[in-house]
This record gives C-alpha cells, sequence and structure tokens, in this order.
C-alpha cells in the first residue's frame, strides 16, 4: 500500500535533486544540464556579492520570525477563550468560522485582501475615514506591508494552530479544575495554574519544530501581494529565486540560492527535532 506513494516521492522530490548541479554550473538550456560548463563556487559568490542579498535575508527571517511568535501567541489565546465558553453551539460555529481561511488558496485571499485594503476603494480605509484618518496603502507602503503580511497570515491559519491546543487542553483531567475550585480558585487562577502548564508540552513542541520554517516566510502569499514598490520590505529568498530563474533566466545563481537556502533549513530542521526530542520528548520513530 505504501509502494505507490514511495514510487512517486522518489520520483518528484528525489529525483529532481540531481539538477541541483546546476548551481555550479553556467547553465544552458540548450546544452542541458550535464553538457553546461563548469563554474564551481562562483554562482554562490555572484549572490553573496548581490547588493540585494542581506536585505533578503534580513526580510525573510524578520517576517518568518514574526509569523512563529505570532502563530504560537494567538492560537494558545483563542485555545484558552474558546476552552472557556460553554455553549458547545457558539464554540463550534466559532471554530468552523476561524478555520474556513486555511483552506482558501492565496490566490483567492491575495485578491480578497487588495480589495479590502484598497486605498480608495477598500472598507478597511473607508473606516479609517470615519474617524479622519487618512488612507493607508497597507500592500505598497514599506512601513506597513509586513505587518499586513504577518497578521493576515495569521488570520489565514490561527484556525488550524487553535484546533492543536484545544485537543492539548482536552487531556487535561477535569478533577484538577474541581480541586482548584473546592479551593477557591478562579477561572483565571485556573488558567495560569492548569490550562496553561497542561498545553505547556504542546507549545514547547509546536515551538521548536517552526524552528525548521525559519527561512519560509511563505512565497505563496508574498508572490500574489508584494510588488516593486515594497521590494524593501517584503522581498523575501523564495521571490528572489523565482525573479532570478523564471524572470531573468539566471538558471544557475537562482538554484544556488535555493540549495543555499535548502541546505540551512535541514540544518535548522534537524536542530528543530533534536530539541524536541529533548525538551519534549518527541520522536519521529
Amino acid at each position: 500500500m505504501i509502494l505507490p506513494s514511495l514510487i512517486i516521492v522518489l520520483i518528484f522530490s528525489y529525483g529532481p535533486m540531481a539538477g541541483v548541479v546546476i548551481a555550479f554550473k553556467k547553465f544552458l538550456p540548450a546544452k542541458g544540464i550535464f553538457s553546461s560548463p563548469w563554474v564551481g563556487w562562483e554562482n554562490f559568490e555572484y549572490v553573496m556579492l548581490m547588493p540585494d542579498t542581506m536585505r533578503v535575508m534580513t526580510n525573510t527571517i524578520v517576517i518568518a520570525v514574526m509569523k512563529m511568535v505570532l502563530g504560537l501567541i494567538v492560537p494558545v489565546t483563542a485555545a484558552l477563550l474558546l476552552n472557556e465558553v460553554r455553549k458547545a453551539a457558539f464554540r463550534r460555529t466559532f471554530q468552523t468560522l476561524v478555520y474556513l481561511p486555511h483552506f482558501l488558496s492565496w490566490v483567492i485571499l491575495s485578491g480578497i485582501l487588495i480589495d479590502i485594503l484598497s486605498p480608495t476603494s477598500g472598507i478597511v480605509n473607508q473606516a479609517l475615514g470615519w474617524f479622519g484618518i487618512e488612507p493607508i496603502y497597507f500592500l505598497g507602503d514599506n512601513h506597513w506591508f509586513r505587518f499586513t503580511i504577518v497578521l493576515s497570515d495569521i488570520w489565514k491559519e490561527f484556525g488550524f494552530g487553535t484546533i492543536v491546543y484545544l485537543a492539548a487542553l482536552t487531556g487535561i483531567s477535569p478533577t484538577l479544575y474541581e480541586a482548584a475550585e473546592a479551593d477557591g480558585a478562579g477561572r483565571l487562577r485556573q488558567i495560569w495554574h492548569i490550562s496553561l502548564p497542561g498545553m505547556t508540552p504542546i507549545v514547547v513542541l509546536m515551538a521548536v519544530l517552526s524552528l525548521g520554517n525559519i527561512l519560509n516566510a511563505g512565497f505563496d502569499q508574498i508572490f500574489n501581494l508584494y510588488s516593486p514598490q515594497v521590494y524593501e520590505s517584503g522581498d523575501i529568498i523564495d521571490t528572489l529565486v523565482y525573479r532570478l530563474g523564471l524572470q531573468q533566466f539566471q538558471y544557475g545563481v537562482a538554484t544556488a540560492v535555493g540549495l543555499f537556502k535548502s541546505v540551512i533549513s535541514f540544518i535548522l530542521i534537524s536542530v528543530s527535532y533534536y530539541l524536541a526530542y529533548r525538551l519534549a520528548n518527541y520522536r519521529i520513530f
């Protein structure tokens, strides 16, 4: 039963890895991968000397870290609040509403956000105008673009994280809450001394595992929302690879950037799984 899936993974995931040799060549499509001239580390040196390299690395790390931090705080908070709701119908309805955006692609959501955040006709700027605030170009201003990207990503994905943390809360014994209530502890004290400690292992696990995505700032989202106006604050490694490889036809340089990112990501993933084992006793087998 596993064999068909294994064959697909080998063909589409491991087979194309032979193409990383392009990172060490001046790739010419007419000559093919193996007949193109070998240039060694020249593509990597070119990348390191590019004036945009540091800016792109900084943007990638800053956006990814902001998503990681808020991606833990918001779902944990939402799970704690939902856990206190006693009406099951309201809780299920809220969970469905916040979970729904997770199933929509960024192609669809980007169109929605572009309309909502439009400085001329967007509902957000119209609402701000009621309070005398000048229109804000959320997707065209370097000062606002990162925050818009991070907050829209949290809005899309926090529902999924909420389910994970709610599952952790359901594993806490109800007798602990009963004993705390008998001792006179209010709801806030019960959350602080029972709910949060009970969630700590899964929170630590999710935080540690997210380290492997430190260089993944979200290509689909940014590609559909950014423009040359916000390259200064929104250009990331993946969008740089896209422009170098598919727009400027610098295949060797684009592959070098992608290989560099893959190596760093592999190291971070290995470290994250080691930390997950040490801190949360998490194992993958």
